[in-house]
This record gives structure tokens, sequence and C-alpha cells, in this order.
């Protein structure tokens, strides 16, 4: 049996979905520089993976090994950020 807080939780959870689904949000409702910036880092990963070539890596590839290094304040900084400070650009 579902407790009351569970229950609350759920029917929220419910009503945000219907949110989402009436608003649609999609890749075709981005910003066009979103969608470029999506499409460009696809195409790195999708690069990288046909020529098993290990850059350019994406922000999140570049957070993990910042990460591994200990790298003070990674979390505030984009892509092209971190690879300055990893030395991968």
């Amino acid at each position: 049996m579902a407790t009351t807080k569970q229950t609350k939780a759920a029917r929220q959870n419910v009503t945000k979905a219907q949110k989402a689904a009436t608003t649609k949000r999609s890749i075709a409702n981005m910003p066009k520089q979103t969608r470029t910036a999506l499409g460009k880092q696809g195409a790195a990963v999708a690069q990288r993976k046909r020529t098993g070539g290990d850059t350019p890596k994406t922000r999140a590839e570049l957070y993990e090994i910042a990460k591994q290094r200990d790298l003070p304040g990674r979390s505030k900084m984009g892509r092209d950020e971190l690879a300055r400070k990893l030395g991968e650009k």
C-alpha cells in the first residue's frame, strides 16, 4: 500500500509529465545555436568512433578527466576551458 507521501509524489510526477508532453520539448524546438552545438558534438563523437581517435573530447569526457586529476573549479568550466586547463587543445 502506498503512503500519502508516495501518492502525492506520484501525482506530482504525472503532472510534470503532462506539462512536458504539452510543451513538446525536443531538439527541433531548441534555439538554433543549441541545435548546432549538439550536432557538432555528436559529429565529433561519431568521428572518434569511426577513426578510433581520442580528440576532440566532449565536455563530459573532459570533466571526468578533470575529476581524476582533481582540477579545482571544474564544475563551473565549459568545454573549451576544461580542454585548455587539461592541455587537450
